[in-house]
Parts: structure tokens; C-alpha cells; sequence
């Protein structure tokens, strides 16, 4: 990725006419990679007790905390949304902490990874609302008080989604442009330090993805829910919340 470069998207690595390769493609197969090599040595000796292997311990540690926080958050049955919430979490985590590789750019330093992301939770989000209330009481929501509210139901989704993608393009991007702009002045003061904060900052933006995707996924079955009248509720198959989401 070169000093003009926005994003990965502009460095194209093969060009086939109607297909090319560019950097974004090429570090999302290197993160998918690691995930799944890492997924696959880590899981295929599970032990319980004192044999338990420090990565296993380790994986079983970020699994806690993901269901934890996401209880505190939806105030549902975290197994619901742990392998959605999960999978986002770690990859753009993963995706931000290979930056510290020399000539590495994160695939998360392009739009159209993000976007690619906040459509997973902008699809997740109907889907779970509909396993949970079911289609007619979900769909019927967005008319709620009347139709006329009906453009504006639709829009709130689609903002928030770009909202996810710009925020996380932007921050991952701006900063991987800053650490460059800044190791080409200094290359021998920087490196350690910036390391360091780009792994911080890397941590901060899988998180706050990974909450917002549990905030407007668990939002959609709370509110919805609530919106529906007394005589339309039956919350036999779905928790009661904790907590609502405006």
C-alpha cells in the first residue's frame, strides 16, 4: 500500500480483466487463515481441569467474556448471539492486531470490508428479530404507531448500518495512514510505541463493533417486542429483557 493509497482496495496485486486481486483481498485470506489454522489447533485436543493447554484456556477466557458481555448488554440468552458476535469480534480484532507485521495494511482499512461487516449485523438483525417474534409481528412493527412511519423505520436501519462501516473504516483507516506519515519522519523512535498503541486502538474498535452489533440485534427483538400491543404478545419462546434499547 503505498504512501497515496487511501485504502488496500487501490493496490491491485493481479489484474485478469473482469477479476483482480488487490491487498484487501489477499490480508482477508491471510486473517481467515490464521483463524481457522488457530481454530483448528487450539480445538482439536480439548482437555477439562489441570490439562487444559494455555491457548484453550486462553480461547475459553475471551468466550467468558464475550457471553458475559453480552448479557450485560441484551439481557438475553448470550448463547444466542455468541457465534455471530464472536466471529466479528475476533476477526476484526485479529484483522487489526497483524498490523504490527511490517508491510501488513488490516483489510478493516477498507470500506468495502466494513461494509461487508455491517451487513452481516444489518441481515442478523431482522433475522434474529423474526426467530424470536416470528414474521407478521416483526414486519408489522414497522408501521408502528402508523404507516406513515414506515420510511422512516427503514431508513434508521440503513443509517446505523453505514454508520457501522464508516466509523470502523475510518478509524482503522486514519490511523494506519497516521502510522505511516509518522515512521517515514522518525522510522528508529516510533515503531515500538506506535506498535503498541495500534494494538490498544485495534482492541478498542473490535469491541466497540462487536457491542454495537449486540445493541441493535437484541434491540430489534426488544423493541419490536414492545412496540406489539398486549394482545399480540407471546413471550412463551423469548427471555424477558432487562433492559430496552431506544
Amino acid at each position: 500500500m503505498g504512501g497515496g493509497d487511501i485504502t488496500p482496495d487501490e493496490t491491485v496485486l493481479w489484474d485478469g480483466g473482469f477479476v483482480n486481486v488487490n491487498l484487501t483481498l489477499v490480508t482477508t485470506w491471510i486473517v481467515m487463515a490464521v483463524l481457522i489454522g488457530a481454530a483448528w489447533l487450539i480445538t482439536r485436543r480439548l482437555r477439562t481441569g489441570a490439562e487444559m493447554s494455555r491457548w484453550q484456556n486462553g480461547l475459553e477466557v475471551i468466550v467468558g467474556f464475550l457471553r458475559s458481555q453480552i448479557r450485560e448488554i441484551s439481557g438475553q440468552d448470550p448463547d444466542r448471539y455468541l457465534s455471530l458476535v464472536g466471529t466479528l469480534f475476533i476477526f476484526i480484532f485479529v484483522s487489526n492486531a497483524l498490523a504490527l507485521l511490517p508491510g501488513y495494511v488490516p483489510p478493516t482499512a477498507s470500506l468495502s470490508t466494513t461494509t461487508a461487516l455491517a451487513l452481516c449485523v444489518f441481515f442478523a438483525v431482522p433475522a434474529y428479530g423474526i426467530a424470536a417474534l416470528g414474521v407478521r409481528r416483526y414486519l408489522r412493527s414497522y408501521v408502528r404507531p402508523n404507516v406513515l412511519m414506515l420510511p422512516f423505520n427503514i431508513l434508521s436501519e440503513l443509517s446505523r448500518t453505514l454508520a457501522l462501516a464508516v466509523r470502523l473504516f475510518g478509524n482503522v483507516m486514519s490511523f494506519t495512514k497516521i502510522v505511516a506519515i509518522l515512521l517515514s519522519l522518525a522510522p528508529l523512535f516510533f515503531p515500538a510505541v506506535l506498535n503498541a498503541l495500534g494494538l490498544l486502538t485495534g482492541a478498542i474498535q473490535a469491541y466497540i463493533f462487536a457491542v454495537l452489533a449486540i445493541v441493535y440485534i437484541a434491540a430489534g427483538s426488544q423493541v419490536h417486542r414492545e412496540r406489539d400491543g398486549p394482545e399480540d404478545r407471546d413471550d412463551s419462546h423469548v427471555s424477558a429483557p432487562q433492559e430496552s434499547f431506544t
